[in-house]
């Protein structure tokens, strides 16, 4: 398995709230398990002819920040980290604006993940009342985008 693929996994788990993380691939498994902060650092095991350990720092604690005022409506989630586009393509029109009507199905964005573009589509048909995430940032798995009422 390749180094930078163990490497995300390993960030994956260690910034999310999954404990455990198991991976098969052809003859190579990985199993990911994260303990608390004041145990031990995740660890990584996989299981090829010799089995190997990799063990990664763990992240630093966030600080705990107060949360800030989200309009009130449905949540579309981010299903995957990467980085978040309004717009098909730098210069074009951002998919949607804030007060704008959608339907189930429309497109809302672009998560980029591992240079492959992922088209988000409204789960739900309502208005757009809040983009939650600036245009070329960062997102986590399950962070809201969009609120939709």
């Amino acid at each position: 398995m390749d180094l930078r693929k163990l490497k995300t996994l390993i960030d994956l788990v260690a910034e999310s709230g999954i404990a455990e993380l198991e991976i098969t691939e052809g003859d190579d498994k990985v199993r990911i398990v994260k303990f608390s902060q004041s145990t031990a650092a995740p660890v990584v095991q996989t299981f090829e002819a010799p089995a190997a350990q990799v063990v990664a720092a763990p992240a630093a604690p966030a600080a705990a920040a107060p949360a800030p005022a989200v309009a009130e409506g449905h949540a579309v989630k981010s299903p995957m980290v990467g980085t978040f586009y309004r717009a098909p393509s730098p210069g074009a029109a951002a998919f949607v604006e804030v007060g704008q009507t959608v339907k189930e199905g429309d497109p809302l964005c672009i998560i980029e993940a591992m240079k492959l573009l992922n088209e988000i589509e409204a789960d739900k048909s309502g208005v757009i009342k809040e983009i939650l995430i600036e245009n070329g940032g960062p997102v986590e798995y399950g962070q809201p985008l969009f609120i939709i009422g």
